[in-house]
């Protein structure tokens, strides 16, 4: 019974996630868009995304209790250092990767109208030059954007981003791999 709940989550997701890029795509062009070209066009909506900061905040202009909701982040992920228990514990990679954020493992069963820091829907992995194998660098959280924008971390530090392509409020925590421009700022631009 799990397996065919878990199974209906994964299959509802995907499929939001496709025909809200579908939609992304049809609405960017008039002409038709080919598989290939509608790879290209949700890497775009990605990119523009993630262009802008959602905060220049740093990590000592932070509450003790964001503080707090940050070490909690940090326990709940340091056994997913390595790639193989993210993927036992149900974390998929989905073939995506951003410059500034790395490639992305999801887990599906996480998305749903709860914020919790413990459970990152995202774990974000970065290449490190001259070293074999990914390294964890931050959690991302997602959250269907049919709801209000989350409270998510205590503070105002957190801004939540819509996600184009996708139908999901999204924010970024660089727990693992320090971000120059602030913890919760998108793109990190020591991922290449």
């Amino acid at each position: 019974m799990k397996t065919f709940r878990l199974s209906l989550i994964l299959f509802a997701v995907c499929a939001l996630l496709i025909g809200s890029a579908l939609m992304t795509a049809h609405n960017t062009s008039a002409s038709a868009v080919g598989a290939k070209d509608l790879s290209a066009a949700t890497f775009r909506a990605l990119a523009r995304a993630h262009s802008a900061p959602a905060s220049t905040v740093g990590a000592n202009d932070l509450s003790a209790a964001t503080h707090r909701e940050l070490a909690r982040a940090r326990r709940a992920t340091a056994k997913y250092h390595d790639v193989a228990n993210a993927e036992a514990d149900g974390y998929v990679n989905i073939d995506l990767y951003i410059s500034g954020e790395g490639h992305h493992y999801v887990n599906f069963a996480l998305i749903d109208a709860t914020f919790d820091p413990e459970k990152p829907e995202v774990l974000l992995y970065a290449n490190h030059p001259g070293e074999s194998g990914l390294k964890l660098a931050a959690a991302e959280y997602l959250i269907p954007d049919s709801l209000p924008a989350p409270a998510g971390f205590t503070g105002d530090a957190d801004v939540w981003q819509l996600e184009p392509p996708f139908p999901v409020w999204a924010l970024n925590a660089w727990i693992w791999l320090n971000n120059p421009n602030g913890i919760f700022t998108f793109g990190n631009p020591r991922v290449p």
